[in-house]
């Protein structure tokens, strides 16, 4: 009797979720962890300025979550107003155009060269009238989106405003003579750790930042919106950067 071939293990892990439908970020997950990472800071900094623009960030995303759920929902009044001023002006210039004689009888060759000329110029006129009041609706919400997203990119600046004076070559090497503080000088009171997990803090509240930017890109599909998203994306990963160089040169050291 001849032995049936071993099954080949299964690569995906047991406990990984199953991949239903297009991959999307999730809103209530990103509250979760941001609210996550506030608790963190607090409970290892408690009373910090760090915690407190954690305590920040929770509150700018759940604003951004109300906005970005209500740049999903149609704006029926915005729809309805708009749908009945095109209607309005579409049979305003249909009555004209049929009290107008097109025919062109008792009329030379270069007045009805000029009447059609003005009538091309009036209707582009009038598709550039009509374009401008069926965008509204996605002018309204560009524009919401445009606020909430210079609040994240602001935040940003304010979490590299409270990295940037931790210096890891003042913790790594205290016994080096690095010249003496003067009046104005930041406190440095943070141990190697500490200031690894400080700097650890301000990388994940930066990415926290990043995908909740990306929750736009996700709703809407603007290029001025998907341009501001980008911004703010490329801001993150910039400033980010300057964090993982400090934390190699204190990873270093402790290693």
């Amino acid at each position: 009797m001849s032995e049936l071939p071993a099954t080949a293990p299964s690569t995906t892990p047991r406990d990984a979720p199953p991949m239903t439908g297009d991959p999307h970020l999730q809103p209530a997950r990103i509250i979760e962890t941001v609210q996550a990472l506030g608790a963190r800071i607090e409970e290892r900094f408690p009373g910090s300025g760090l915690s407190g623009v954690a305590r920040q960030q929770l509150g700018i995303a759940r604003n951004t979550l109300a906005r970005v759920e209500w740049v999903q929902r149609p704006i029926l009044w915005v729809r309805v107003a708009v749908g009945f001023v095109i209607l309005l002006v579409v049979v305003l210039v249909a009555a004209v155009a049929m009290r107008v004689n097109v025919s062109g009888q008792g009329m030379d060759p270069a007045e009805v060269i000029q009447a059609v000329d003005a009538a091309i110029n009036e209707l582009i006129l009038l598709g550039a009238a009509i374009l401008f009041l069926a965008t509204t609706e996605s002018r309204i919400k560009r524009r919401k989106a445009l606020v909430s997203l210079r609040e994240l990119r602001a935040l940003a600046h304010i979490v590299d405003m409270h990295q940037l004076t931790k210096d890891p070559e003042r913790v790594v090497d205290a016994g080096r003579d690095h010249g003496a503080d003067t009046p104005s000088s930041p406190r440095r009171t943070l141990t190697r750790w500490e200031l690894s997990r400080y700097l650890d803090y301000c990388s994940e509240m930066l990415a926290l930042n990043s995908k909740l930017a990306a929750l736009y890109a996700q709703t809407l599909d603007d290029p001025v919106v998907l341009a501001a998203v980008d911004e703010v994306e490329t801001l993150t990963t910039g400033l980010c950067a300057k964090i993982w160089q400090k934390l190699v040169i204190v990873n270093r050291a402790g290693g």
